[in-house]
């Protein structure tokens, strides 16, 4: 075995460990301490998918987004929803995120760009039925003096259509 292959699987493990703890913190409604692992100049978005024929059009819009977000924009959603103003949260989503199929796709020793998929778990109130989302995030993680953090994340749901009444959580 290279040093570059236990280099790569030890690099791997790292970020694989930033995603597993930003998603505990998420399903525990830690916001505030999730919201801390973002860069100020991060960008978030979750373009629409289209349903088209097989011709060479792009399958997620670039103009339409189920959600676009920065910092600033993230930072208000995540007190929102700590608060008695965030109504499609009351009460409060019990999630569970598996994430899982972490690939590492970049690696310029500033950032590190990876792909992986994100099954969640949402029920809320009473309700029996559960939402079920399925997904590939691709995501920049930046090192920092602090550790990584999320530079960038993109978000591609396998779904046309969305099978949840609100998508209030973070993905």
């Amino acid at each position: 075995m290279s040093s570059d292959t236990v280099a790569d699987r030890e690099l791997r493990a790292k970020c694989e460990e930033f995603l597993f703890h930003t998603a505990e913190l998420l399903d525990n409604r830690k916001l505030s301490e999730w919201h801390n692992l973002l860069t100020e100049d991060i960008t978030y978005r979750v373009p629409i998918r289209t349903t088209r024929e097989r011709a060479n059009q792009a399958e997620f819009s670039d103009q339409s987004f189920h959600m676009k977000e920065d910092w600033g924009t993230l930072k208000v959603r995540t007190e929102r929803m700590n608060n008695d103003f965030a109504w499609s949260e009351d009460p409060p989503s019990r999630t569970r995120r598996h994430v899982n199929n972490v690939r590492i796709i970049e690696n310029d020793g500033a950032e590190v760009e990876l792909k992986n998929n994100l099954l969640i778990f949402r029920q809320q109130g009473d309700e029996t039925e559960p939402d079920i989302l399925s997904m590939e995030r691709q995501d920049t993680l930046r090192r920092t003096e602090e550790g990584f953090k999320l530079a960038d994340r993109r978000v591609y749901l396998d779904h046309t259509i969305i099978p949840t009444n609100t998508l209030s959580i973070i993905l």
